[in-house]
């Protein structure tokens, strides 16, 4: 059922191939308007609507974030201005709680959840409740996994190569311990076209729910 969000896809899809192909001041500033117009504003209105769902699911109240166009590039050596994708966020109250995310790209089409950018105690808190509850959290991806197509995503810090001491290098779910970050996502496919834009979104909320559980059950 049409919601009327295709056309936010297909146009920002279109709008973003175009920028990776010319990521310079002198292709977007002209077409700045129609970005606001066309893009960024459904996108407010996308992530708005969506705040209201999720709230309703998970029971807690969430914030919606539409991420700029124009990126950080003070500590990169990609200094390309703009970012060739569009990305909400829906966040809880806390610093470590686990949150909900959406990307489109020409490349992709995605929704997720998880904690990212562990670091120090919140870290350390990951990487035990791995170790105790490592089993129930591979159960819920592998279940996302069968239910949507989800997948450990590889957004957030590299993983390290070996698992962090006190655990040992044959610990049962050395993978995820060796994270410091753990975000889940599942791609929308074709099929969204049919049911629309936000119910397939909702389904994927569905879908990721037993692992966003498990996360907020120690860091929401």
């Amino acid at each position: 059922m049409e919601d009327g969000f295709a056309d936010l896809i297909d146009r920002s899809n279109a709008f973003f191939a175009g920028l990776a192909a010319n990521n310079t001041r002198d292709w977007f500033e002209p077409r700045k308007d129609d970005y606001v117009a066309g893009i960024r504003k459904p996108a407010e209105l996308l992530a708005d609507l969506l705040a209201g769902d999720i709230a309703r699911k998970t029971g807690r109240a969430v914030t919606p974030k539409v991420f700029r166009i124009y990126r950080d590039v003070r500590f990169s050596r990609d200094k390309t201005p703009y970012n060739t994708h569009l990305h909400l966020m829906w966040s809880a109250p806390g610093a470590t709680a686990p949150a909900w995310f959406f990307g489109s790209s020409p490349d992709y089409l995605v929704l997720g959840t998880g904690v990212m950018g562990l670091s120090g105690p919140a870290l350390a808190r990951y990487r035990a409740f791995v170790d105790r509850q490592g089993d129930a959290l591979a159960a819920a991806i592998a279940a996302a996994e069968r239910a949507v197509g989800a997948e450990v995503s590889d957004w957030g810090p590299e993983p390290l190569k070996r698992v962090p001491k006190p655990y040992g290098q044959d610990h049962p779910h050395a993978d995820l311990m060796k994270r410091k970050a753990l975000a889940l996502s599942a791609p929308l496919g074709e099929g969204w076209r049919k049911s629309g834009l936000v119910p397939a979104i909702n389904a994927r909320v569905d879908a990721l729910m037993p692992v966003w559980r498990l996360l907020d059950g120690e860091f929401g």
